[in-house]
């Protein structure tokens, strides 16, 4: 990564105030590659508004729970997937009760699972048929031979 020295103006200590981060954290990240090499060496280091925004970036991604491997190979071009984070405690989600059969039941939390209305509605008739298949009459309500 190159920074170009236009928007350079920040020192370190500024750059640091701006993000909330500790000026180690900030020279680990250039060191790692995360964060582009401020313009000058030293004292006379200067940083710009890309850095800014890379390293703003990087906490959020930090935030959303994403290892620094994991930020690296997002910044070299894949498409960013935040991982669901479990709910915390009072956090209120609203799930799907699907009722399989007597005491068998599937809890289904669609936010969480990443899956639209339709995909709900394709999984829970496949549920239903697997357990139809796997059980026969048994599954449809009707007694198990003695």
């Amino acid at each position: 990564m190159t920074t170009t020295p236009d928007a350079a103006g920040h020192t370190l200590a500024e750059l640091c105030a701006l993000v909330d981060l500790p000026a180690r954290t900030v020279r680990y990240y250039v060191q790692l590659g995360l964060v582009d090499r401020p313009v000058g060496e030293t004292r006379a280091a200067r940083y710009g508004a890309r850095h800014l925004e890379q390293l703003l970036q990087i906490r959020r991604w930090s935030a959303a729970g994403l290892s620094l491997e994991r930020i690296r190979e997002l910044l070299h071009g894949e498409t960013p997937e935040l991982p669901a984070r479990a709910p915390s405690p009072g956090t209120v989600t609203v799930c799907s009760h699907l009722t399989v059969a007597d005491g068998v039941t599937l809890v289904i939390d669609p936010g969480r699972a990443g899956v639209s209305s339709e995909q709900l509605r394709v999984f829970v008739r496949a549920v239903m048929a697997a357990w139809d298949e796997a059980l026969g009459p048994i599954g449809a309500g009707a007694q198990p031979p003695p």
